[in-house]
């Protein structure tokens, strides 16, 4: 297991959170990975950065043994994917508009990538199939990793994800 990834012990307490220097190297190494997952998940910056906040700050408590680099990085995409899922099944979520919409003057301008038709494109997909999708083309998983990462491993969704439409 490369050094750089400690096991943290079994027993608890503020002593058993992860070094700083590991949180900071993940954060230096995935950390854009997780905010465009959470960006193409979610479609609103401040939500994005709660993700992130919210993904690290599990890392740094969680105990999990992760076995390399790449385990870690899959840890931290699982994740964000679940916690992008949580904040779309909200109640909160779901019975407030975006403060953008409310408040146009006090907006924080998201990046121009928020206006591109490819992000439109992504967007428009069933949030089931957007994680599939941003892993796959944006990330460079292969479709079958791509659905296991995102627990969307049933081949009919994964078939479906990779599929064009028939045309009409």
């Amino acid at each position: 297991m490369p050094e750089h990834i400690p096991r943290n012990h079994d027993s608890a307490g503020a002593d058993d959170l992860r070094p700083d220097a590991f949180l900071e190297d993940a954060m230096h190494r995935w950390g854009d990975t997780v905010l465009r997952l959470a960006l193409s998940q979610l479609r609103d910056a401040s939500d994005a950065e709660d993700v992130f906040q919210d993904v690290f700050v599990r890392l740094l408590k969680d105990r999990t043994a992760f076995n390399d680099d790449e385990h870690l990085k899959a840890w931290l995409l699982r994740v964000t994917i679940n916690r992008c899922r949580d904040i779309g099944r909200s109640g909160w979520k779901r019975r407030n508009e975006p403060l953008a919409e409310r408040h146009a003057a006090l907006a924080i301008e998201a990046p121009d990538l928020l206006e591109s038709d490819i992000w439109n494109a992504i967007g428009a997909l069933p949030s089931d199939l957007r994680a599939v999708v941003h892993l796959h083309y944006v990330e460079g998983y292969s479709t079958d990793e791509a659905a296991a990462l995102s627990w969307d491993a049933a081949p009919p969704r994964r078939a479906r994800a990779f599929t064009a439409p028939a045309s009409t």
